[in-house]
């Protein structure tokens, strides 16, 4: 087994784009406040003495300008990891993401794009309504967009590796609410874990909840807690969206017969309804013995204020209550 190390998130994701640059010189970083700063959630503190400035760019306040830069030079043999902070503002580089980037896998293989797009995803920091969004829904969507979702640390550096490495457009959403939680993280520089494997983070039989990213925590959290009134819970974490481990999720249905699927993204069209129509798609739907439940963000703007911003998101007592209204155990 390989050394582990105790390490914040923010750190795990340093300690992988790190890793990555040291082997391939064509890797670099960009971004608002990635260099002297050290990223605005301290995710690259120490990259720019190491690297240099041609490595670890400073770029000026335009999202729009930040990732058509990063399109250009992936199609030119660089990779770019691109820290667009906030998530909510991929919303001004949507262009050259969606209309460019995805689509350069229309040529057959002849033009690549590997640029990763770090953004700190989710809400539960008091950022208010503009800087607190999950908006993975939107970008799943999209053929050529791979979408990444860790949610812990060892996950993180894992995924995000192998997101450096892949040669089309990706999404790594990194849980902001989640930076500075120290976990194990494995040292070896060789460590990846690949894109499309999820993992049952929890083994169960009475039903399966599906999660991702910042959710994680609270579920297993939830789960431990219910496991004192005899209620098993099996939780699965696809880890990357797009690909989606589909098969893990149903045969995780397949055995406990029920489902449930948390986000902290907004319930309207959020992924978590993709999931449960996949499941009814497929032959896992004859399995379930309870109509599919989803728990997620109230359909709002993520109130500033903290006692509001919990109120409209899942968390540890509502995820509790639901799973024991659907396990029969309540009144």
């Amino acid at each position: 087994m390989s050394e582990t190390k105790l390490m914040a998130l923010r750190e795990a994701v340093n300690l992988a784009m790190s890793e990555e640059m040291r082997k391939d010189p064509d890797i670099f970083l960009m971004g608002e406040d990635v260099g002297i700063y050290g990223g605005d959630f301290g995710t690259s503190v120490g990259m720019l003495a190491e690297f240099g400035e041609k490595r670890v760019k400073d770029t000026p306040i335009s999202e729009a300008a930040i990732a058509g830069a990063a399109v250009g030079a992936a199609i030119t043999g660089l990779r770019p990891i691109v820290d667009l902070t906030f998530m909510d503002f991929i919303t001004i580089a949507l262009d050259a993401i969606v209309n460019n980037g995805a689509k350069n896998n229309m040529f057959g293989g002849g033009l690549k794009t590997p640029v990763t797009f770090r953004v700190a995803s989710g809400s539960g920091i008091g950022s208010a309504a503009q800087h607190s969004q999950s908006l993975e829904s939107w970008l799943t969507h999209i053929p050529g967009i791979k979408v990444v979702a860790p949610g812990n640390a060892n996950d993180a550096k894992g995924l995000l590796k192998s997101s450096i490495q892949d040669n089309n457009i990706v999404i790594f959403m990194e849980p902001k609410a989640l930076y500075g939680k120290k976990e194990e993280v494995t040292q070896d520089p060789d460590f990846y874990i690949p894109l499309g494997k999820g993992e049952i983070k929890r083994e169960g039989t009475d039903l399966t909840i599906v999660t991702y990213g910042r959710m994680l925590e609270r579920v297993l959290k939830a789960a431990e807690e219910v496991a004192e009134q005899g209620i098993n819970v099996e939780v699965v974490d696809p880890r990357t969206l797009v690909p989606l481990d589909k098969e893990l999720i149903f045969e995780s249905v397949k055995k406990t017969g029920k489902l449930m699927l948390v986000n902290d993204a907004y319930k309207t069209g959020g992924f978590i309804g993709e999931i449960a129509a996949m499941v009814t798609e497929s032959e896992a739907f004859d399995y379930l013995d309870h109509p599919i439940v989803r728990l997620a963000s109230e359909d709002v703007p993520v109130p500033y204020a903290r006692v509001l911003e919990q109120a409209v998101l899942p968390d540890v007592e509502k995820i509790k209550a639901a799973i024991i209204k659907m396990a029969n155990k309540g009144n």
